[in-house]
């Protein structure tokens, strides 16, 4: 299995960052993990809320367990809210099936890690990290067509 390397996840995480304090966004967090769920790195904006890293690590998580970007992820929990309750239960609250989280695939295709955003709303949190994984040379998945 390979997966999103240290270099690449800082990279994608100071540009993701960069783009948040460009575009005057409310601070940002930001979270990266590998394939396995690990977490790679972990960058909190000066000023970023007390509850952002872990929103950002429960987008970041909850794409990776169940292999669909956030956009995909919210539109199934608004369809079947007792399966994601469960989700819930079960992943212990690690899990938000929002806007801001996405699979990071390489040029195969393959998801070698998750990227999850907040700070600001998860709509702005997904359009600072569509750039910030393409400027890695990476691909995000959104759970919508880019």
């Amino acid at each position: 299995m390979s997966n999103v390397l240290l270099e690449q996840a800082d990279r994608i995480a100071d540009e993701a960052l960069r783009q948040g304090r460009e575009r005057g966004f409310a601070p940002l967090t930001v979270a990266i993990m590998d394939a396995g769920g690990h977490l790679v790195v972990l960058k909190r904006a000066d000023n970023s809320g007390i509850m952002r890293p872990q929103l950002a690590m429960a987008k970041a998580w909850g794409v990776l367990g169940m292999g669909l970007g956030g956009r995909e992820l919210a539109r199934r929990a608004q369809g079947a809210p007792a399966f994601f309750a469960a989700l819930n239960t079960i992943s212990e609250g690690r899990i938000a099936p929002v806007a801001g989280g996405a699979l990071i695939r390489d040029a195969a295709g393959q998801a070698i890690g998750a990227i999850g955003i907040s700070g600001d709303t998860s709509d702005n949190d997904e359009l600072c990290l569509i750039p910030a994984v393409r400027a890695a040379g990476l691909t995000p998945d959104t759970g919508d067509p880019l």
